[in-house]
């Protein structure tokens, strides 16, 4: 299928002209049939040999319903403009133009109407003169008549050349849906309507509303009027959803692929038409069929940030319009350039955000994205619509070459610099180096750690080319006391007094420990570093299995040394319970063999 909107000034005979190529009636209420005036937005379509399903959104040409004609244009790939050969170009026409030129609009077919009550050269040329100035560029002129039928084969064999050079449908991209209609069916609930430009729908699926977050269920959809099990992009759909909220959506929302986009209340764009600081201050910005207040503040000469009354789903490089209803004009089309833009909080961020942005491309740049954040999630880049230039450093993380390698030697010193201020325990904790290095998660202090050969990991601490603690020669004189003493008898650990005659504090004891001195097997018990691969030995060399007594007096210790001293045992799968009483060393069974 096809989408085509229409344009042009009012009572150029644009429903006129789609009755006659569809045979179907665009104005759906009664009064814009009895006034001969579109009001709101209307549906037709119809097939053409070559095209296939070509499905028409009548638009108002009335100014004061630009507002109407800009939620029918802006999902909208391609227009038929419209203007009456007896009137020629009017205002509409080209406030109309600007529009499509603002939305960068590059698909379309002239009709000339009503040329059998004038002749269409004169209003032809002037048309296709002004359209060639726009964003469309060179378009096709064909004069008809909806009351005689006159060029009519003529627009039909127009459009379908159109078509023909429409920009191939990403049927697996992400769905965003903007609502251009929502009523309620009896029997069915909520039905919404809408141009699907990027994805497929289907029933069964769920999408999330952009305006809550809250998910719908699609329950039936239909394509023309006919009931389908999918659409697939770029189609006219109508949508009955069901689910918590399903009677609250409106026009100007969208349905969403759930964790597949952002929605933002700020972002930097790019103009087209006014410079940044001419523009008001408060105008309205139309994107897909929403329409939201914003307030623009300039950056650059054609650059500004805008903070929207609501959030919108919004991504790099979507277009959209600024308007000022008040004015009747359109002040400028825009191209997104960040939907995730930092905070202008320090003297002269505006300004050096103004250079960055003057060198954006205005489109989806994995790159330099990256390159400008630095770290981001891999989701959070997709759901700006970027693809993810490289793939992930830890977890979802995306990383900068050249900021990753920054990080890495800043962990380096960072590492150095703690074992410089902390000689005692000059191991820094992950937490520690993540807040240092500013960084959303340990995992990423983690990655770095992997990647840097000149540390080592222990015990959830970092250690750089000082290894481990350096101790004052007086406490190095009470550890080789210490030292002594377990020589003689290697299980009978020092008790509190000793140690502190000797002024080993818990704190020292670790650092003695971090130097591989000494081994803390529990609060205030150390022993020799080999202690443990000592004690299994012997225990190995009991009946097996053996009771915590039995482990004791083999060891020639005291019930103080002998529990903790097996409870680290079993820690470090040197021995093994039983039960509650029992225990044995793993080389051997239950019997002992």
């Amino acid at each position: 299928m096809h989408v085509v909107a229409t344009a042009g000034h009012v009572d150029h005979g644009k429903s006129a002209l789609l009755r006659a190529l569809t045979g179907m009636e665009p104005d759906r209420w009664a009064e814009e049939r009895r006034r001969g005036m579109t009001l709101d937005l209307g549906f037709v379509w119809t097939r053409l040999p070559g095209a296939g399903d070509v499905a028409f959104v009548d638009v108002p040409g009335h100014e004061r319903l630009v507002g109407n004609m800009l939620a029918g244009v802006g999902p909208v790939p391609a227009v038929l403009f419209v203007v009456a050969a007896d009137q020629g170009w009017q205002p509409q026409s080209e406030e109309h133009l600007t529009v499509l030129d603002a939305l960068g609009v590059r698909h379309g077919v002239l009709a000339v109407t009503r040329c059998d009550l004038a002749g269409p050269d004169a209003a032809r040329a002037e048309a296709l003169a002004r359209i060639a100035r726009s964003s469309l560029g060179d378009v096709p002129g064909v004069a008809v008549s909806a009351v005689t039928g006159t060029g009519l084969d003529a627009l039909r064999a127009a459009l379908v050349r159109m078509t023909g050079g429409l920009p191939a449908p990403d049927l697996a991209g992400d769905v965003r849906l903007w609502v251009d209609r929502a009523f309620t069916v009896r029997g069915h609930g909520t039905v919404v309507t809408g141009t699907l430009g990027a994805g497929t729908v289907r029933v069964g699926d769920r999408l999330r509303l952009a305006r809550d977050g809250r998910t719908l269920r699609v329950r039936g959809l239909e394509c023309l009027k006919e009931p389908c099990q999918e659409a697939g992009a770029v189609a006219r759909v109508a949508v009955n959803v069901t689910g918590p909220g399903a009677g609250e959506p409106r026009r100007g929302d969208a349905l969403l692929t759930p964790d597949r986009w952002l929605t933002t209340d700020t972002v930097d764009v790019r103009l087209r038409g006014d410079a940044a600081r001419d523009l008001p201050r408060d105008l309205t910005l139309h994107a897909g069929s929403a329409a939201v207040p914003v307030t623009v503040r300039p950056l650059g000469t054609d650059t500004a940030r805008l903070r929207l009354a609501a959030p919108l789903p919004l991504r790099v490089g979507d277009g959209a319009l600024l308007r000022d209803p008040g004015l009747h004009r359109v002040p400028a089309g825009i191209t997104v350039l960040d939907v995730r833009p930092p905070r202008l909080t320090r003297r002269g961020a505006a300004a050096a955000r103004a250079r960055e942005l003057a060198a954006a491309p205005g489109r989806a740049d994995g790159a330099g994205e990256l390159s400008r954040r630095g770290l981001i999630r891999r989701s959070e880049l997709l759901a700006m619509g970027v693809e993810p230039p490289a793939e992930p450093v830890a977890g979802e993380w995306l990383a900068d070459p050249a900021h990753w390698a920054a990080l890495r030697e800043r962990l380096a010193e960072a590492v150095e610099e703690h074992a410089a201020r902390h000689p005692l325990e000059p191991g820094m904790p992950l937490e520690a180096a993540r807040q240092t290095l500013g960084l959303p998660e340990r995992g990423l202090v983690d990655a770095l750690r992997t990647q840097s050969p000149g540390l080592r990991y222990s015990d959830g601490r970092l250690y750089g080319s000082h290894g481990g603690p350096t101790l004052p020669p007086a406490i190095e004189a009470a550890v080789a006391a210490v030292r002594a003493d377990l020589a003689r008898a290697p299980f009978h650990a020092p008790d509190a007094e000793r140690l502190h005659q000797l002024g080993l504090t818990p704190k020292l004891l670790a650092a003695a420990e971090a130097a591989g001195t000494l081994l803390r097997i529990g609060q205030g018990i150390v022993l020799l570093p080999d202690a443990d691969v000592r004690a299994a030995a012997v225990l190995a060399r009991l009946e097996q299995p053996f009771t915590t007594s039995q482990a004791r007096q083999a060891l020639d210790t005291t019930r103080r040394v002998a529990v903790p001293l097996l409870e680290y045992l079993d820690r470090h799968g040197h021995t093994v319970r039983v039960d509650t009483a029992l225990r044995r060393c793993p080389a051997t069974g239950l019997d002992g063999r």
